[in-house]
């Protein structure tokens, strides 16, 4: 057999400023040395600052996508991003059902809402994604996420977080990341791991940037990218948030847009920031 690549797969929605959804995610397979591939799911009319409309794709050409790309080239694992509407959703559970072999790997961020504060997740579309649960390998919430799935207030220390990630796996969830930046406090940040083994608390520095455009979709497609290389999520998830940090350390460089920026994908690889233009937009 000839040597190649691990093989990503990014399920997910368009982001035109190219610091989130598909886009984000494909910049991360390439900085950790995956071949992305991609199934979109939904187009944004998006910024920085915003997002000002939402094309869902329709469900049965999401099938399509999928049973072409799967039919031809071999993944090794997956992230699912932003599914927008029930019918997608539960378009992806079909496929997962039926052919869970062709995608051995599968972290789903249960993206809901933009960091710009835009809703992203119909309302019908809330249970479709509870069910979806059982049929990945990671979930990866943060703390309004997990609120919203389990209908619950959100979390605001690490009992509540540890609470709900029991909850979440008692919905049939076979591992759970919750995300623990929204908490606040001190210059560390701790996400909550829960699997069969037990607990594991995740912790890192918190980096002062207002630019954290794409931050969830970089941290769920770096372990999709990781996790064919290193066998284990949890040690995926580990080197995926080391190389989160340092994506965030080098945000500020990169001067994109009016709003909160993104976070800086290829940070490892673009070395002499004396060769960019200078510009004001």
């Amino acid at each position: 057999m000839n040597p190649r690549p691990p093989i990503a797969l990014t399920i997910a929605g368009s982001d035109p400023s190219g610091g989130a959804g598909i886009q984000g995610d494909l910049k991360t397979f390439s900085a950790l040395g995956a071949y992305g591939t991609a199934v979109l799911t939904s187009l944004t009319a998006q910024s920085t600052q915003g997002v000002t409309g939402v094309q869902v794709v329709p469900a049965d050409f999401v099938r399509a996508q999928l049973d072409t790309l799967v039919d031809d080239v071999a993944v090794d694992a997956a992230k699912i991003g932003m599914l927008a509407s029930a019918a997608t959703i539960e378009t992806v559970l079909a496929f997962l059902d039926k052919r869970s072999d062709a995608v051995p790997v599968v972290v789903l961020d249960p993206v809901m809402v933009s960091t710009a504060g835009s809703r992203l997740l119909a309302e019908d579309a809330v249970e479709p994604m509870r069910q979806l649960l059982p049929y990945v390998s990671l979930i990866t919430p943060n703390v309004p996420e997990a609120a919203v799935l389990l209908d619950a207030d959100p979390a605001e220390d690490l009992d509540t977080m540890r609470a709900q990630a029991i909850a979440l796996r008692e919905l049939g969830a076979a591992r759970v990341l919750v995300k623990g930046g929204h908490l606040g406090g001190d210059a560390h940040a701790t996400d909550l791991w829960l699997d069969d083994a037990g607990e594991q608390l995740l912790t890192g520095p918190r980096v002062a940037t207002v630019n954290t455009h794409g931050t969830g979709c970089a941290l769920s497609s770096a372990i999709a990218a990781l996790a064919p290389r290193t066998g284990s999520l949890l040690e995926a998830t580990r080197q995926a948030k080391t190389w989160l940090t340092g994506t965030l350390r080098a945000a500020d460089a990169l001067h994109i847009g009016h709003g909160p920026g993104p976070v800086h994908h290829c940070h490892d690889i673009w070395k002499d920031e004396n060769d960019w233009k200078d510009s004001d937009r």
